[in-house]
C-alpha cells in the first residue's frame, strides 16, 4: 500500500514544547514577607479582635481571651502541619469560644467571621513582595510562563486579600490556599488543581519555595523540579538538609530565571 495513503499533504509544524510549564511559587519568606515582628502583629490583631467581639455583646469574655486567641492559632496550625490536613482560622474561633465556654447558642457566625478578620487584619498590610519579586514575576509572565501560588495558610478569603494588598495577583494565573482545599503542602493533592488547569505533567513544573519540609518536599513528592529559597532561611530546615536535597538553591530571586533557562 502506497504511503501517501497514510500520509498526505506537507509536515503538520509540531509546536515546540518547553520542559517547563509552569512555576508554582510559595509565598511567605518567598515571594513576600512581613515588614513587622510576627508576635506583634498577631497580638494586636488579637486584641482588636477581642474589643470588637466585647462591643457586640460577647462582655462575659474572659480578659485573658487575646492570649488565648494568639495561642489557639499557634496550636491549630502545629496541629494543621502535623496531620497535613487544614484547621481553618474560623473552625479555630469557634472551638476557642467552646473552650473558654462561652455557650454556641450565643455564637453569631456573622460576628466571628469579622473577629477572624481583624484579628489577621495587621497581617494582611505588613505583606510586602520580596526584593526582585515583581521584576521576576513580570518577566517570567512575559516569557509566556504560568504562574501559581500555593500556600499553607488558615483562611482563604484572608489570603486572597493578601496576595491582592501585595499588588502580586496581576502576574499569578493561580492563587491558591490550604484552606480552600483542606490539604496542606506538602501533600501532592494540593498541586492538582494546577495540573489540570495547565494540562501539564508534575515533571513539567518548577517549585519554588523556602521550606525544605512543605515547598521542597512538596514538589518531590509530586515528581517537580525543585529550588529552595535562602533569602529568609527556616530554623526547621537545618535538620532537614541531609534528607531533602533540592535540585537548586538560590539566595535571590534574580537567581531563578537562569536557572529555569537550563531546565529550558
Amino acid at each position: 500500500m502506497a504511503q501517501n495513503q497514510f500520509f498526505t499533504g506537507e509536515p503538520a509544524q509540531i509546536r515546540p514544547r518547553r520542559l517547563v510549564q509552569g512555576l508554582v511559587f510559595d509565598f511567605d519568606n518567598t515571594l513576600a514577607r512581613l515588614n513587622r515582628p510576627h508576635d506583634e502583629l498577631m497580638k494586636q490583631g488579637a486584641q482588636t479582635a477581642f474589643d470588637y467581639m466585647r462591643s457586640t455583646g460577647m462582655t462575659d469574655l474572659p480578659d485573658e481571651f487575646p492570649e488565648h486567641l494568639v495561642e489557639a492559632r499557634i496550636f491549630a496550625e502545629t496541629k494543621s502541619d502535623d496531620e497535613q490536613e487544614e484547621h481553618t482560622a474560623d473552625d479555630t474561633m469557634s472551638f476557642l469560644l467552646q473552650f473558654v465556654g462561652y455557650p454556641a447558642s450565643r455564637m453569631n457566625e456573622e460576628v466571628l467571621r469579622r473577629a477572624v478578620d481583624l484579628f489577621y487584619a495587621p497581617e494582611m498590610t505588613a505583606w510586602e513582595p520580596m526584593p526582585g519579586a515583581v521584576e521576576l514575576l513580570q518577566r517570567l509572565r512575559g516569557e509566556g510562563f504560568p504562574l501559581a501560588v500555593i500556600a499553607n495558610f488558615s483562611s482563604d478569603r484572608i489570603f486572597q486579600r493578601i496576595i491582592d494588598y501585595t499588588g502580586l495577583r496581576s502576574y499569578l494565573d493561580v492563587c491558591l490556599s490550604s484552606a480552600a482545599v483542606e490539604w496542606r503542602k506538602p501533600e501532592s493533592e494540593i498541586y492538582d488543581a494546577v495540573l489540570k488547569r495547565w494540562d501539564a505533567e508534575p515533571y513539567e513544573l518548577v517549585c519554588v519555595g523556602d521550606s525544605l519540609k512543605h515547598d521542597v518536599a512538596g514538589g518531590q513528592e509530586i515528581g517537580a523540579l525543585t529550588v529552595h529559597c535562602l533569602m529568609i532561611p527556616l530554623a526547621e530546615d537545618q535538620r532537614l538538609v541531609d534528607s531533602i536535597e533540592p535540585d537548586a538553591v538560590i539566595g535571590a530571586l534574580s537567581e531563578l530565571p537562569a536557572l529555569i533557562g537550563t531546565w529550558c
